[in-house]
C-alpha cells in the first residue's frame, strides 16, 4: 500500500473501531481442519449486520438452474468455503493484506429458487442493491455465470460498467433451446441490452474453443468489446493481456468476473463446460494481480462444480482465485479513502 494509501485510511471515518473484529480464525489459534467452513475463515455474520459494519461481503450464490451441460455449479459456495481454508492472511505475490485494510465478513448465501431461474435473478438483484446502497463491495461465489447478469444490473443501474471477463467462453450468446434468454451463455449480451454494461469498456480474456455460431463472436466485436482470445495471450503473453485490458477500462467504475474454465482443465477440471488450451493456474495469478489499483465496484469467481473433481482442486483454484480477487477490492476502497469502514465509495 502507497503512503498516500495509509494517509487517506488513517483520516477516513470507520464503519467498525476494530477491524481486529473482522480478522480471519488463525491457523495458529485453531487448526485449518476444524471449525467452521466460512470464506477465508472470516467470521459469518447476516446481511442486516453487514450493512452497517462491513466494507466488503464475500457471500455465496449456489444456483446453477441457468446451466445447459454438466451441472453441479450449485454446490461451489460450499466447497470454495472449505478450499479457501488454506489462504492466509498476506498475499505473497502482492503484499496486500486485505484484512487490514477493509472490514470483511462472510454474510452468508443468497437465499436462490432453484427452479425458477427469473425469480432467482430478482432476488440476487435485490440482495446485491441493498449491498451497494449501503456502501458494501459484494464478493461473489457462484454458482453458474448466469449470476454476473443480475450484478451487473444492481451496480450499473445509475450508469453502465466496464467489465474484465476473464473466461473459455464469450457469453454473448442470444438464446439457447428454442428462445431461452437467460443461461450461463448469455448473461452479458442481456447486461448490453440493458444498459448497464458499456461493451466499449468491456474486455475478454482466454477466449477459445468451438462455438455454436459465428454469430457470437461477431456480435460482440460489433459491440466494441475487446477479446484477447487464448491465441493472442499465448502469442503476447499475460503481460500484455493485463496491459491491453487496463486499457480498455480506463479509471471508470469496473467489474471483474472470472470464470474458472479460463483455467486449463489440467488445472481446474471440475467446471461444466471445460475447454482445453487454457491458462496456467500460475498465469491465472499473474492475470488478476495485473489489475491492481483500478476502479473495481465488485467482483465474482464462478462455474466451480464438486462433483465433477473429487480431488477438490478445482474449488482449490477457484478459493485462490476468490483471495486475489479480495486483494484487489480491498486494496481499490483503500486508495479511494473508503476502506476500514467509509461508505465514501465510487457509487454508480
Amino acid at each position: 500500500m502507497t503512503q498516500n494509501a495509509k494517509t487517506k485510511r488513517n483520516l477516513t471515518p470507520r464503519r467498525s473501531d476494530h477491524l481486529e473484529a473482522y480478522q480471519p480464525l488463525s491457523g495458529m489459534v485453531v487448526p485449518r481442519f476444524a471449525g467452521i467452513s466460512t470464506f477465508m475463515r472470516l467470521p459469518h455474520i447476516e446481511p442486516e449486520q453487514a450493512l452497517a459494519e462491513i466494507d466488503i461481503a464475500l457471500l455465496g450464490i449456489p444456483f446453477d438452474g441457468a446451466t445447459t451441460n454438466r451441472p453441479g455449479t450449485r454446490l461451489g459456495p460450499r466447497q470454495v468455503r472449505e478450499a479457501s481454508s488454506l489462504m492466509r492472511l498476506v498475499n505473497y505475490g502482492t503484499l496486500v493484506a486485505p484484512y487490514d485494510l477493509c472490514a470483511c465478513a462472510d454474510i452468508g448465501d443468497i437465499p436462490v429458487n432453484p427452479i425458477n431461474v427469473e425469480d432467482t435473478l430478482a432476488r440476487i438483484e435485490t440482495f446485491i442493491r441493498n449491498l451497494h446502497q449501503a456502501g458494501i463491495t459484494p464478493l461473489s461465489i457462484g454458482g453458474d455465470h448466469i449470476i454476473s447478469y443480475p450484478i451487473l444490473r444492481a451496480l450499473g443501474a445509475k450508469a453502465p460498467l466496464g467489465l474484465i471477463h476473464v473466461d473459455a467462453h464469450s457469453d454473448t450468446g442470444d438464446t439457447y433451446f428454442g428462445g431461452q434468454k437467460l443461461t450461463h451463455g448469455t448473461p452479458f449480451r442481456r447486461a448490453i441490452e440493458d444498459g448497464v454494461l458499456d461493451p466499449k469498456r468491456m474486455v475478454q480474456i482466454g477466449i477459445r474453443g468451438t462455438m455454436y455460431s459465428a454469430d457470437e463472436r461477431r456480435w460482440a466485436l460489433d459491440q466494441g468489446i475487446r477479446i484477447i482470445d487464448m491465441e493472442e495471450v499465448g502469442e503476447k503473453g499475460v503481460a500484455f493481456a493485463v496491459s491491453e485490458a487496463r486499457k480498455v477500462v480506463g479509471s471508470a467504475p469496473t467489474y471483474f468476473t472470472f470464470d474458472i474454465d479460463s483455467i486449463d482443465p489440467a488445472f481446474a477440471p471440475g467446471t461444466g463446460t471445460p475447454e482445453i488450451g487454457g491458462l496456467t493456474s500460475r498465469e491465472a495469478l499473474q492475470l488478476v494481480r495485473g489489475f491492481r489499483h483500478l476502479n473495481l465496484v465488485g467482483a465474482d469467481m464462478v462455474e466451480v462444480s464438486p462433483p465433477l473433481d473429487q480431488t477438490g482442486n478445482t474449488a482449490l483454484v477457484g478459493a485462490s482465485i476468490a483471495f486475489e480477487l479480495l486483494c484487489l477490492l480491498a486494496e481499490t476502497r483503500s486508495e479511494r479513502g473508503a476502506g476500514a469502514g467509509d461508505k465514501r465509495l465510487n457509487v454508480v
